[in-house]
């Protein structure tokens, strides 16, 4: 009666309360999402004013590549925001779906009416998912329009290189004699800008250029002395060594190009940087200073490329075997050739800002072309290489030809017009040869010093040999470090640098940089650098984090707790194996691999690892089944088989175990498992040891029982309890056998025990005059061999003398024969 009444009243209370409940779940569904919504549609209309500002500078600034790179990658950006505003309305449409499947769908018709506050409630979440849907619409057309711009601007930069390199133009105007008139104005004009901001910068900017200067010249030669200290031998050429190795070669071409290069571009760039930060450059002289540091740093590197693998000086330390005078000149025309192509960049840099005529730019670039093509044939006409005879020799045939068609191909071009084709070639084989020789030379350096025993010979090796513990084993898996180091090092400088000198703009890199840093998508897998490299960081942290618990877990809790040494085996062996999963788990959770992804990878190798590695499994399983069961620890004496040793390690697919004999036998758990296993020290170290005697058949048993007993309880290994027994054990065929048996504390000192009561057996039994019987053996006469006779008259002799004798035992045979038959016999 009670419980009715109070259901009564409950039901009373709700019905009461609905409207009420209604109105506020009404007033939550219309609120909560409200801001939410106006905030993303807010965002979505500023981003669409964006991309439409974007849309009209690509139609402005179609003809400037930097510019649309400048435009690419702020167009990307917008397309990641849009992206995240329709991403912002993910939790709350996972509650919308959750909470309408758990409405269920409307009562269809003939069915009875659901109540009005579900069905209020159904039409507001689906109104809000309506909304919601509406703008993450707006979001993906605003991304699939931002993404159309990206590729529209991809094409124009194509089609801009294309033009570039075919387009074609007329000579006549490049080379009439209008150009040196247009020439000298644009000098005069030049001059004119740079002397106006000489006499400003040093009238009111002259205390910060110094201070520039002097910041730029110190970071320079940090870097520079620095790097000399650091590397020591392998920068600079040992005039002394008369016969260097081809490492050393290697490290000091390519460090005495790499180190002095980077020191004037530290020097150039900080330059540059403080004076921008001191606004002591004005724009259009901050673009020349910009083109002129460029000139430097190429003609500089070219030049240090050049004299190291050359070595005009040193012909010891050359790469190249070519004569000194061969040497010379090659090191001559390149450094020509790269002032050419440098001066001509400087000079275009120039011509674009001061808006000079095209044909001065044509005119320009055709004698640049020229006179690269030109040096290039001279290069492959040269005869390097001296033979035995004192005649002198040409390139290969494939780098004379490849070299011949180079200059003619870029000549040739310039003559027809294209002047752009023939200035990309000329820049190409000036600046991308430069740094592929020295990635190349960079490369051969790593190989050499990663080859064994090769960073041991090296100064760097022999200081670390000499001023540290490291052993030649870590010596060389040091130099492994420093040759991966190197490859790696040469490919993040180098490769963007022959991009950018291919066309590409900074841009691009950084575009590409982004990508690969948040990740590539390939079908519906994400491959994320840095998601790879935060795994693989996670997971060594995870896994010396185990090793430092298990050292601490070991040597503090259990060492002091005094746990035995086999469950503390066992103990640290299952943290070690969970901790490193748990660090596998973890790095591959931080990696962005999703767990779920697996599990069909996982059911497709079931089937295979039933079959091809069921021995695998099954050992361990019985691995983990050694591990908690425990029938035997590390340190106990067991015996499997054939196999009696001491137990050294247990491992989840083998036990390891040392023999009396100190081999160490890799026993598969799974035969510890399925068969038997003897444990002399399963439970505790106390053992019973056996000693047989036996004594000559005649003899006081009762004292040779007494004797026995007392050497046995004298032993101080033998325990007292239990004590020590004698056994009449047999009458044996030769002796009556008696067996000692003798309990120890520890079974390992068996053989000293039985060793120790043996001694004392024999003493004791010799003071007693009881006999130990041996089993008699067959008497084995031994026949020397005759000597080799050396006396052929005595062995005549001899002979004669034997025959002799024989002859007359023959006689005295046949003599008495003779007197028997004659006799008669006696009468009876």
């Amino acid at each position: 009666m009670l419980s009715r009444l109070l259901r009564l009243i409950l039901l009373l209370t709700l019905v009461v309360s609905a409207p009420l409940s209604f109105d506020a779940v009404a007033q939550g569904l219309g609120q909560a999402p409200a801001g939410l919504v106006a905030d993303q549609q807010k965002i979505l209309q500023d981003l669409t004013t964006k991309t439409d500002n974007f849309e009209k500078q690509i139609q402005q600034d179609g003809e400037d590549d930097g510019n649309l790179v400048d435009i690419r990658l702020q167009l990307e950006e917008l397309s990641r925001q849009s992206l995240n505003s329709a991403l912002a309305f993910r939790t709350r449409l996972g509650e919308i779906n959750s909470r309408l499947e758990q409405l269920g769908a409307a009562p269809a018709a003939g069915q009875p009416p659901e109540p009005d506050i579900v069905s209020a409630e159904r039409q507001a979440l689906v109104s809000e998912k309506a909304e919601i849907n509406a703008v993450i619409a707006v979001a993906q057309t605003l991304s699939i329009r931002i993404s159309g711009l990206i590729d529209k601007i991809g094409n124009m930069r194509s089609e801009l290189f294309r033009n570039l390199l075919t387009k074609r133009y007329v000579l006549s105007d490049a080379l009439s004699p209008q150009v040196f008139s247009d020439a000298r104005d644009e000098f005069g004009n030049f001059y004119k800008a740079v002397s106006s901001w000489l006499s400003f910068a040093f009238k009111f900017k002259f205390q910060a250029i110094l201070a520039a200067t002097f910041v730029a010249l110190g970071l320079a030669l940090v870097l520079l002395v620095g790097g000399r200290r650091l590397f020591g031998r392998v920068f600079e050429a040992d005039p002394s060594n008369e016969d260097p190795s081809y490492l050393s070669r290697l490290s000091v071409a390519f460090w005495s190009t790499l180190l002095p290069t980077l020191a004037v571009a530290a020097f150039l760039g900080s330059t540059i940087f403080f004076f921008n930060y001191y606004n002591v450059l004005r724009g259009d002289i901050g673009l020349f200073l910009n083109a002129l540091a460029t000139v430097i740093g190429v003609v500089f590197c070219v030049n240090r490329l050049t004299n190291a693998a050359l070595s005009p000086r040193l012909p010891n330390w050359r790469l190249i075997p070519v004569e000194t005078g061969p040497a010379r000149w090659l090191v001559r025309l390149a450094t020509a050739m790269a002032v050419v192509i440098s001066v001509n960049t400087f000079l275009s840099v120039i011509n674009d800002k001061m808006g000079s005529p095209l044909s001065l730019t044509i005119a320009r670039s055709f004698g640049a072309t020229i006179i690269v093509g030109v040096i290039l044939i001279l290069m492959a006409m040269l005869r390097p290489f001296k033979a035995r005879d004192g005649s002198w020799r040409p390139w290969p045939a494939w780098l004379r030809y490849t070299s011949l068609a180079l200059g003619l191909f870029t000549i040739v071009a310039a003559l027809l017009g294209y002047i752009g084709l023939a200035l990309f070639v000329s820049l190409q084989v000036v600046v991308t040869g430069t740094a592929l020789i020295t990635a190349y030379i960079g490369f051969l350096s790593a190989r050499a010093i990663g080859e064994e025993g090769a960073f041991a010979n090296t100064s760097v090796g022999r200081w670390l040999s000499a001023n540290s513990s490291y052993e030649d084993t870590a010596l060389d898996q040091l130099g492994l470090v420093v040759s991966v180091a190197i490859n790696l090092m040469i490919v993040l400088v180098f490769l963007p640098l022959i991009l950018l000198m291919w066309g590409f703009q900074p841009g691009d890199i950084q575009a590409w940089a982004y990508k690969l840093a948040t990740g590539i998508n390939i079908g519906s897998v994400t491959i994320s650098v840095t998601g790879i490299l935060s795994g693989i960081v996670v997971f060594i942290i995870g896994y010396f984090l185990t090793r430092w618990f298990q050292g601490w877990l070991d040597g503090s809790v259990m060492a002091r707790g005094k746990v035995d040494t086999g469950v503390r085996n066992s103990i640290r062996l299952a943290v070690g194996y969970a901790g490193v999963a748990l660090a596998a788990l973890v790095g591959i959770s931080a990696a962005g691999i999703d767990l779920s992804s697996l599990a069909l990878v996982a059911g497709a190798l079931s089937l295979g690892i039933g079959f091809g590695l069921q021995n695998v499994v099954s050992n361990f399983v019985s691995g983990l089944i050694l591990l908690a069961e425990r029938p035997f620890k590390v340190g106990d004496w067991i015996v499997a088989g054939d196999i009696s040793g001491t137990v050294k390690k247990i491992s989840v697919r083998a036990t390891e175990i040392e023999t009396f004999q100190r081999q160490s036998v890799i026993l598969p758990n799974s035969n510890l498992i399925n068969n038997a296993v003897g444990n002399w020290t399963h439970r505790n170290k106390l053992g019973r040891v056996d000693i047989k005697v036996g004594v000559a058949y005649g003899s006081d048993v009762k004292q040779v029982h007494a004797v026995l007993l007392e050497i046995a309880r004298s032993h101080p290994l033998v325990l007292k309890n239990p004590e020590p027994f004698v056994l009449f054990s047999n009458f044996g065929t030769a002796a009556l056998e008696f067996e000692i048996r003798v309990f120890l504390a520890d079974v390992m000192n068996g053989n000293i025990a039985q060793n120790d009561i043996r001694f004392a057996v024999l003493e004791k039994f010799s003071d007693e005059h009881i006999e130990i019987p041996s089993t008699p053996r067959a008497v084995v006469e031994a026949h020397k061999p005759k000597a080799w006779p050396t006396d052929d008259d005595k062995i005549e002799a001899d002979f004669a003398e034997q025959e002799q004798v024989k002859a007359e035992a023959e006689a005295e045979k046949k003599r008495l024969a003779k007197s028997r038959k004659t006799k008669k016999p006696d009468p009876d």
